[in-house]
């Protein structure tokens, strides 16, 4: 087992408390969603250095142990690569800084906005069904919410060309969370947030991400279906791919066990696994499930198997250079609730997330019989740690060209 770069974190009694009084009020707030930054654009990924291919099996564990040695690497990072039906497992650092255990397979993790993707499914499988169609508009569906927002549409909102204003920018929102991280939201009522709001610009016209969107794809819903959206997450997503360790949690604990999540930015790193509930970001970014389940769904969602032909040639249907957050592998697109990854080998479909403590990508290859999921204990983004970034990307684009070249 290996020795943890990082010291270990303060108590989990004094964490919270202790990362509030270290870091600003702006950044507190900018670890909450993480998707609150900009999408950094992607570059196309370089020619594969001399030497020998990037994505042997050696060298793969080489590249994952040297972005966890880094000085701003995270504490550990955790890549699956399944092919026909067989799992290969990479993993580097510790899972845990407290007992120096390693991130595991089956351990239950925040998947930030990767949940982003899971009401996507939701939504698509009701449009499958006819209960709801991408042209419907959030005037038909949710009259209650402003007037002015009343002709975006159903597909609009999955694509984030919306223009709806995103409520986790909203000062109130941050400074609620400031005051109680733990704070228990109306999940239901975050649009609330930025009623007062006009669209930031004409539906359609522009792309912009924004947390707003899959809170009204999920409230859109429920409205149709006259069910919870946590229940139609368990019949449309859950059951049918057998996932049993994959939740929409209301507060702020984990299942055991867990791959616990640092804030890196202090000495020593906090582990913040725990310290925002997610009633605050629920159909955004509340998901909680484990690096294989993640496979296992994003290989359903973003292959030919969950979806009709017809639903999913619209699913699929791109806007070149629109960025997951962060970016994703090679350069990007953006489909419904999906994203285009064209790397130096090959596309995936898929998306990313962070949120406090963690990064994620989730990805698959187009006939949905390989996936890799890609996971570190940290938040990076653009904004916060751009050199970080950088360099996961590249890294995650070695393992892309393993995935897609390897047997």
């Amino acid at each position: 087992m290996p020795t943890p770069r990082h010291p270990a974190p303060a108590t989990r009694s004094t964490g919270g408390r202790r990362l509030r009084a270290g870091l600003t009020a702006a950044a507190l707030a900018a670890v909450t969603l993480g998707t609150l930054l900009q999408p950094a654009r992607a570059a196309a990924g370089g020619p594969d250095p001399a030497g020998g291919k990037p994505y042997d099996d050696a060298r793969l564990q080489r590249q994952l142990e040297q972005l966890v040695a880094q000085d701003d690497g995270p504490p550990g990072v955790i890549a699956a690569l399944t092919r026909g039906g067989r799992t290969k497992t990479y993993t580097a650092g510790v899972g845990d800084i407290a007992t120096g255990r390693p991130p595991r397979l089956d351990d239950h993790m925040r998947v930030a906005s990767v949940a982003k993707a899971y009401s996507g499914a939701v939504a698509l499988r009701l449009v499958d069904r006819g209960e709801l169609s991408l042209d419907d508009t959030i005037g038909e569906v949710l009259p209650g919410q402003p007037a002015a927002w009343h002709e975006v549409t159903l597909r609009q909102l999955l694509q984030h060309t919306s223009g709806l204003p995103d409520f986790s920018a909203s000062p109130e929102f941050r400074a609620i969370l400031i005051a109680d991280p733990h704070h228990v939201f109306d999940s239901r009522r975050l649009l609330d947030f930025v009623a007062d709001q006009p669209l930031l610009f004409r539906p359609g016209a522009l792309y912009e991400y924004s947390n707003s969107d899959n809170i009204a794809v999920a409230l859109m819903a429920e409205a149709v279906t006259g069910r919870r959206y946590e229940d139609l997450l368990r019949e449309l997503v859950y059951r049918p791919l057998g996932l049993r360790r994959t939740s929409l949690p209301e507060g702020f604990r984990l299942p055991q066990p867990y791959i616990h999540g640092y804030e890196t930015t202090v000495e020593p790193p906090e582990d913040v696994s725990e310290l925002f509930g997610t009633s605050g970001s629920w159909a955004s970014g509340g998901v909680v499930s484990t690096p294989r389940e993640l496979g296992v769904f994003i290989r359903a969602y973003g292959g030919p198997t969950l979806l009709s032909e017809k639903t999913r040639k619209e699913q699929l249907t791109f806007r070149p250079g629109d960025s997951s957050e962060p970016a994703g592998p090679g350069t990007n697109a953006a489909g419904l609730a999906i994203f285009q990854y064209t790397t130096r080998c090959g596309v995936l479909y898929g998306h990313t997330g962070n949120t406090a403590g963690y990064t994620q990508l989730a990805a698959t290859t187009p006939d949905g019989t390989r996936s890799l999921t890609f996971s570190v204990n940290t938040q990076t983004s653009k904004s916060n740690k751009p050199a970080l970034l950088a360099r996961l990307r590249t890294v995650q684009e070695n393992f892309a060209c393993a995935l897609l070249k390897g047997h």
